[in-house]
């Protein structure tokens, strides 16, 4: 079977609805990476059908775009690419966030900075356009009619194709699509995490703005892969993390029982099972799967061919009402 493809918005771009994630290939914040087994991944992914591939600046400070850089050189014809701008370690404009490699990274989207970030980015890709640019995080020091106005010029330049935005409210959605042609809005979704639903997605849908959801197997959690004695080391964000707690894990492992036998059924695994539900949701327009290797890379490319019926997602719907609701956070 063929991969399941949607339109990014009003953009006329159409990608596979099965997204590649690339924070963790950029190893920032999950233990380093091996760069050898993220361009295999990566590739790996495309081959298997997957043209979406997310990554973003932030991500190891420039490495995880200059590893998808290197991994789709011969290849951007077959790749719909998704960058970011708005965060930062260049200069102390804008609204501070958090240190990285102990350089100070900021909220900026003033006009100067997102056409410095531009031009950084498609340098590391190794590219002259970029299919899909988002905001990371919202800078709440400068009006978002700025930030659309700035990117409408790149988008009439060529240098992008379409816009949209992350970790927003429902006043900073409702802001950008009075401003100008917000395409796509990238927010957490997961099992675990559904706020989404009824903040961000009737706007959304209302607005023609597509959704494509992070975290969709919430940091690895949902693959069922990940038992109550795995330890996590360096300076991944999952040593610290309660929903890591190994009574939560307890819990994710019941869950993954009780769907297994679904799972099973459709010659599946519980990651598949999982990323094919969230892209069944209602708004739900693409899933970001991260991966650094090519085992994980075809396993997440499989999910976009698995079509699940109305008795497979109350089943699953079930399974998550009995056993994920209320863990530890």
């Amino acid at each position: 079977m063929s991969q399941l493809t949607r339109e990014i918005g009003r953009s006329g771009i159409v990608a596979s609805a099965v997204g590649l994630g690339t924070w963790a290939i950029g190893g920032w914040m999950w233990g380093g990476t091996d760069e050898a087994a993220a361009v295999k991944a990566i590739e790996a992914s495309i081959d298997a059908g997957i043209s979406l591939i997310d990554t973003a600046p932030a991500y190891g400070l420039g490495r995880s775009e200059e590893i998808v850089g290197a991994a789709i050189a011969g290849k951007r014809d077959k790749v719909v690419l998704a960058t970011k701008c708005g965060l930062n370690w260049h200069h102390g404009k804008g609204n501070y966030f958090f240190d990285a490699d102990g350089k100070p990274v900021h909220r900026y989207l003033g006009a100067d900075g997102i056409a410095y970030e531009v031009e950084q980015s498609l340098k590391r890709l190794g590219t002259d356009y970029i299919d899909l640019y988002i905001t990371h995080w919202q800078d709440p020091t400068t009006p978002v009619a700025e930030t659309m106005e700035a990117l409408e010029q790149l988008k009439a330049a060529g240098k992008i194709r379409a816009i949209g935005a992350s970790n927003a409210s429902a006043d900073d959605l409702n802001a950008y699509v009075a401003a100008g042609q917000l395409d796509a809005i990238q927010e957490r979704f997961s099992m675990l995490d559904r706020e989404i639903e009824t903040t961000l997605l009737p706007i959304a849908r209302q607005h023609g703005v597509a959704t494509l959801s992070y975290s969709s197997l919430a940091l690895g959690l949902l693959t069922g892969k990940i038992g109550p004695d795995r330890q996590f080391e360096g300076d991944d964000q999952r040593r610290n993390d309660p929903l890591f707690s190994a009574g939560n894990r307890v819990k994710v492992a019941r869950f993954a029982d009780a769907v297994r036998p679904l799972a099973h059924g459709h010659s599946a695994s519980i990651a598949q099972l999982v990323i094919a539900w969230t892209l069944q949701q209602p708004g739900i327009t693409f899933g970001l799967c991260g991966t650094r290797n090519p085992v994980q890379a075809l396993d997440n490319a499989r999910a976009g061919t698995l079509a699940l019926s109305a008795d497979d997602l109350a089943g699953i719907n079930g399974a998550i009402a009995t056993h994920l609701v209320g863990l530890d956070r």
